[in-house]
């Protein structure tokens, strides 16, 4: 695939970065409420369905579990897998304060209270208004599962035809409980999936988000693993976009 001009919202964050946005993807940071969110779009059909990807938690703790200071991700790994979507219409959304740092944003909106309230209403505006009135497929990565799970639950509004994870979190007080961590006691939770089309993608070697925890929240039907992956690798992995329109 040929890249065009330098992925944009690099250059707001003043981050170092050769990676490249194909031309055919546009970076637009959009406006939502709290925050501003930083997008990178190829909407080309308005009458098909839209693929939205939700970043995961990036760079939120250094390598000695400390807080940092810009939660920006490292890894191009759901950049990646937009770019590579030959959907017509597909968004990447970046997490609160990932490359946009806005006035508003605390060391709170990528630790214990990632997946509050207010940055998950935050995702919601945003998927609203890149999907217009289009039929969604939603993705979410690592935390980015969580949070996209939760706008699902919190926006009956918005018309998710199928949601996936990939190496997500689907019950954050199981998954600190499981490794020992403090909770994440300014975050919403989910105690249960949301009733749509789903499919899980856990990685057999993933011990950032074992794939029994997956099991203890998810249908076994809708989980596939793969083999041989790692939280952030899972190969040349190729998601199964079918949806069930109502």
């Amino acid at each position: 695939m040929t890249r065009g001009i330098l992925f944009g919202f690099l250059l707001l964050c003043g981050c170092v970065s050769t990676w490249r946005a194909p031309d055919e993807f546009t970076f637009v940071p959009v406006n939502a409420g709290e925050f501003e969110i930083a997008t990178f779009q190829k909407i080309t059909d308005p009458t098909t369905p839209i693929h939205i990807y939700i970043e995961g938690d990036g760079h939120a703790f250094n390598g000695r579990g400390m807080p940092t200071s810009d939660p920006t991700p490292h890894g191009t790994f759901m950049r990646d897998m937009a770019i590579s979507d030959t959907a017509p219409n597909v968004v990447y959304i970046a997490r609160p304060c990932q490359f946009i740092m806005s006035p508003t944003c605390h060391r709170t909106d990528w630790t214990t209270g990632r997946f509050s309230g207010r940055i998950v209403d935050a995702i919601g505006r945003v998927v609203a208004d890149v999907a217009a009135t289009r039929p969604i497929i939603l993705i979410g990565y690592s935390g980015g599962a969580m949070v996209s799970g939760l706008v699902i639950t919190r926006r009956p509004d918005l018309d998710v035809r199928k949601w996936i994870t990939i190496a997500g979190v689907l019950n954050h007080a199981d998954w600190t409980e499981y490794f020992g961590d403090a909770p994440l006691t300014e975050s919403l939770n989910m105690t249960e999936l949301p009733p749509v089309p789903q499919l899980h993608y856990v990685g057999a070697m993933d011990d950032t988000v074992p794939p029994e925890l997956t099991y203890r929240m998810a249908d076994s039907a809708d989980i596939v693993v793969v083999p041989n992956a790692t939280h952030g690798d899972f190969g040349e992995l190729v998601l199964d976009f079918a949806y069930n329109p109502k």
